[in-house]
């Protein structure tokens, strides 16, 4: 992505911890690989990027992230072909989103050719933990965090920017029920919801464990001004299928601009499956399920791909979906993980090879 090669300094770990890890057993998100890439930010400027061993981070006690919460992230994959090529999908708009991210919270932006040379060469560094097969690959974290000694209320003066990568597996959540909410709000008007600011998902967890206590996986966040709008599904962003037609949440500062949601959107044109792009009321998908037009609801995003709901609820009435034959919502995971591991065609260009 760069035209000039980027001074990166490399520390390699004396010994890969990788014939450690069982890689038929992964806990998502718990098994980190050998290195990491850092770049801090200090004297007005992004300093000179390096790749370290994996370790510990030493942080004063009163960095303004404790105290003020100024961090974003992304998330990210990396995936292995047949031939042992590694390719990403789409880093172009996570590069792009976490830039916009960083400036809704008032963190500078990260220098493209830093964020492409420097995940590019971790990635090559890591390859062997990258495995082959439809369902294997490297999940990957940048972060940025306010690293400031400082507990005045405003934007920190120095950061650290960081890429963690972790090894998953195939996910697969079971039959996920939701509750849609009624009282809570995942994000209001003029807000940071559209931002992948580390608070949003905090946030999140109180109203969650509710909806786990009664025996819902998940919540389908509806608008803060009147909770008649359907809006996202906890991390990601939902569909309706009313009948032949998918519908989901416009994009807005209160809803994430999703990868995987544009991708499936481009899928469902290009299978010729009428896509509304619009606001959703609640009660509009409460009498398509009573009239047994609601077809599906799925949530799409990076960790899951496609995460199929198998029910809701609302104002005490319960509603289950019928189980479908020929499902959008496995028809589309076949098609963006056969591009994702270049099996099939990539008619977009959204493979984009390490």
């Amino acid at each position: 992505m760069s035209d000039l090669p980027i001074d990166i300094k490399i520390s390699k770990v004396s010994k890969s911890k990788i014939d450690q890890v069982d890689f038929n057993n992964l806990t998502f998100g718990k098994v980190f690989t050998d290195h990491m890439f850092v770049c801090d930010f200090k004297d007005g400027a992004w300093q000179t990027p390096e790749i370290i061993p994996y370790q510990p981070l030493t942080i004063a006690p009163s960095a303004r992230v404790f105290h003020y919460g100024q961090a974003v992230f992304e998330g990210m994959k990396a995936f292995k072909d047949t031939n042992d090529e590694i390719w990403m999908f789409r880093p172009e708009d996570n590069f792009h989103r976490i830039n916009k991210s960083s400036h809704r919270m008032a963190i500078p932006e990260f220098p493209k050719d830093y964020f492409f040379e420097g995940l590019t060469t971790l990635l090559q560094l890591e390859k062997d933990w990258i495995k082959k097969g439809k369902g294997n690959s490297l999940y990957i974290r940048p972060f940025v965090i306010a690293t400031e000694e400082a507990i005045s209320a405003s934007p920190s003066n120095s950061y650290k920017f960081i890429i963690i990568c972790s090894p998953a597996q195939s996910y697969y959540a079971g039959e996920v029920k939701v509750l849609f909410a009624e009282e809570y709000s995942r994000a209001a008007d003029g807000g940071v919801g559209y931002a992948k600011a580390a608070g949003n998902y905090g946030a999140q967890f109180y109203p969650t464990s509710l909806a786990h206590a009664k025996g819902y996986q998940q919540i389908i966040w509806t608008d803060a001004s009147t909770h008649e709008y359907l809006e996202e599904a906890g991390t990601m962003n939902i569909f309706f299928r009313v009948g032949d037609a998918l519908l989901t949440a416009p994009t807005n500062d209160r809803i994430l601009d999703g990868i995987t949601r544009k991708s499936v959107i481009q899928l469902a044109k290009d299978n010729g499956i009428a896509v509304e792009v619009r606001r959703v009321k609640v009660s509009e998908i409460k009498e398509a399920a009573r009239k047994g037009d609601l077809k599906e609801i799925f949530g799409a995003g990076t960790a899951a791909v496609i995460n199929p709901i198998a029910g809701f609820e609302h104002g005490g009435e319960k509603f289950d979906l019928p189980k479908q034959e020929h499902s959008y919502a496995s028809l589309f995971k076949e098609q963006l993980t056969n591009i994702q591991y270049n099996i099939s065609e990539d008619p977009h260009g959204w493979r984009y090879k390490v």
